[in-house]
C-alpha cells in the first residue's frame, strides 16, 4: 500500500506515528521518541541539519571560551540530526570532530595534545578535580548512544583522566529517551562542566543553543504539545522572542521532485 509514497512524505509519516502518544505524556516521564536519521532524499540545512522549515541558523551564536573541546562522534551518530556533538562543533569556536569507528579507531596522539590536561567526560569516572585551570584543559566527549559510548570508552579509557560531573539536575534533552544521570546528552555535559569552571558566559550562550536545537527538533516531528511545554521552562521566549516569532511563521515546503 506504501509502494507509491514518496520517501520523504514516508519518513514523514514514521516520525508522526511515533509521536502520536505524546499528548498524553506525563511532565515527569516522557515519551519513548526514536531516532531521526538523515535520509538523502528529505532537504536538510546544511548547517544545522534540520529540514528548511525549522532551520535555526537564524540563531547561530558563536562561543569562545578556553577549552580544547575534542567530540568523539561514533559514526552512526554522524547520520542524526538530533546529535548534539554536531551542536557543539557547530558553535564552539575551539572544538573540533573525530568520527569514530570500532574498527578503525582514531589515533591518541592526534587528538590529545602533549602539553594539554585530557580530560574523558564520563558518569562512572572519578569526581571533578577542583584545582584544574580552564586553559590547560583538553576535554574529550563520546557522542553516541549509551552503548556506543560505553564501546568507545574502551578505547579512550587511557588516553586521560575519566572525569564524572555533578549532574544534579533532570535533563532537557527530550528528543530522546534517556537513562537517569547517565543519559545526558553530549551538550548538557558540557554545559554542567563550563558551568562548575566558572565559565558562566559561555554556558548561558551554549545554553541558549542547545534549547533552540531541542525545540526546533520537537517541532519538526510534529510534536507540538511537547514543543510548547519544553518552551514553558525554557529562556527561549525571553533571550529570542523575535527568533522564535520567525520560526512560528509558516514557510512553503520545498516541493518535491
Amino acid at each position: 500500500m506504501l509502494g507509491n509514497v514518496p520517501a520523504r512524505r514516508l519518513d514523514h509519516l514514521v516520525d508522526r506515528c511515533r509521536i502520536a502518544s505524546v499528548a498524553h505524556h506525563s511532565s515527569k516521564t516522557l515519551p519513548f521518541m526514536a531516532r531521526s536519521v538523515i535520509f538523502t532524499q528529505t532537504p536538510r540545512c546544511a548547517r544545522c541539519s534540520f529540514v528548511p522549515r525549522w532551520c535555526i541558523c537564524a540563531g547561530f551564536q558563536a562561543i569562545d571560551c578556553p577549552l580544547q573541546i575534542e567530540v568523539l562522534m561514533h559514526r552512526r551518530e554522524i547520520h542524526r540530526p538530533t546529535s548534539t556533538g554536531r551542536l557543539i562543533n557547530r558553535v564552539m569556536l575551539h572544538s573540533r570532530l573525530h568520527p569514530f569507528a570500532t574498527e578503525t579507531p582514531p589515533n591518541r596522539d592526534a587528538i590529545v595534545a602533549p602539553d594539554s590536561t585530557p580530560w574523558i567526560l564520563h558518569p562512572r569516572g572519578e569526581s571533578m578535580p577542583s584545582t584544574t585551570p580552564p586553559a590547560n584543559l583538553q576535554v574529550i566527549l563520546l557522542d553516541g548512544s549509551w552503548r556506543e559510548a560505553a564501546r568507545m570508552t574502551q578505547t579512550v579509557s587511557t588516553w586521560g583522566r575519566l572525569v564524572r560531573l555533578p549532574m544534579h539536575t533532570p535533563g532537557r534533552y527530550w528528543l530522546r529517551k534517556q537513562q537517569g544521570e547517565e543519559g545526558y546528552s553530549t551538550a548538557e555535559a558540557l554545559l554542567v562542566l563550563l558551568g562548575a569552571l566558572g565559565l558562566k558566559a559561555a554556558e548561558a550562550q551554549l545554553r541558549l543553543q542547545f534549547e533552540l536545537h531541542v525545540y526546533a527538533g520537537l517541532r519538526s516531528r510534529g510534536a507540538i504539545n511537547l514543543a510548547e511545554d519544553f518552551l514553558a521552562t525554557s529562556p527561549l521566549p525571553a533571550a529570542m522572542p523575535a527568533l522564535l516569532e520567525q520560526l512560528h511563521q509558516r514557510r512553503p515546503e520545498p516541493r518535491e521532485t
